[in-house]
């Protein structure tokens, strides 16, 4: 081990220690941003690079989630807007989250996914990929809960939950005026992809962007948000470590 690791390893364990007695969040979104900058900094020629490391990084953290006793992960994937790139940038993106899910959901491993999206945009290869990859882990328990936020976008979770209502609503013969005298934003919550699940109390952002491109739109109402200038892919175990430090030590008052 050389002096830089030895440093880095003292760093964590003391921020470890800062951790304790601290609250822990019950649920973290993670918009993993700045793949393709990574890439281009470090002087890949294909962007898709970025990506690949940053699938690995995926990895690391969710090993890190399980190590803080976090329950519930939402990974900000593929936008819905991202579904407009060209082809020769798109497919290669596809194929990488497919092998992730799949290499995820590998025998030995302790986490149950789930696709919070709308898989009916994806190619059928990719959604079946990821289906696939859900089912099979279905049953786990023992390691975080992950949601793979792909193919999606906020407005349209919240379009998709409301149409499902009045769906479900009109299969039990109910008319729009009966729903309209009784509606409120417990009825909506119940059909959100994430629906069962807390609301995330933390969200983090690499790549020093600081905005939530359409992600959680609703559940995020109340989350904390920590924002950090290192792309994905170099986003170390003290960065997560420095996020869950500071969730710690604010005071969440929630509107009171």
């Amino acid at each position: 081990m050389n002096l830089r690791d030895l440093v880095y390893s003292a760093y964590e364990r003391r921020l470890t220690s800062k951790l304790v007695g601290k609250p822990v969040p019950r649920h973290v979104g993670v918009i993993v941003d700045g793949n393709r900058r990574w890439a281009r900094e470090m002087g890949f020629i294909d962007p898709n690079d970025g990506h690949r490391v940053g699938a690995e990084r995926i990895k690391h953290l969710l090993d890190w989630c399980d190590q803080a006793g976090i329950a519930h992960v939402t990974l900000y994937l593929l936008a819905t807007d991202n579904l407009r790139r060209p082809a020769k940038e798109l497919d290669p993106l596809l194929r990488i989250i497919e092998v992730l899910g799949t290499e995820l959901a590998e025998d030995g491993n302790p986490w149950r996914l789930r696709m919070v999206g709308a898989l009916d945009l994806l190619p059928a290869d990719t959604a079946a990929a990821l289906k696939a990859a859900q089912e099979k882990t279905r049953t786990r328990s023992g390691g975080v809960e992950v949601n793979f936020a792909v193919g999606y976008g906020g407005r349209r979770e919240i379009a998709d939950a409301v149409r499902s209502l009045l769906s479900e609503h009109a299969r039990a013969g109910g008319t729009i005026e009966e729903l309209v005298e009784v509606l409120d934003v417990d009825h909506i919550a119940e059909h959100l992809y994430t629906k069962g699940q807390p609301d995330p109390d933390l969200i983090i952002r690499t790549s020093g962007e600081q905005r939530l491109s359409g992600f959680l739109l609703w559940q995020s109402a109340q989350s904390e948000f920590y924002f950090c200038d290192a792309n994905w892919p170099e986003f170390r175990r003290t960065d997560f470590l420095r996020a869950l430090r500071a969730y710690g030590d604010r005071q969440r008052r929630f509107g009171a």
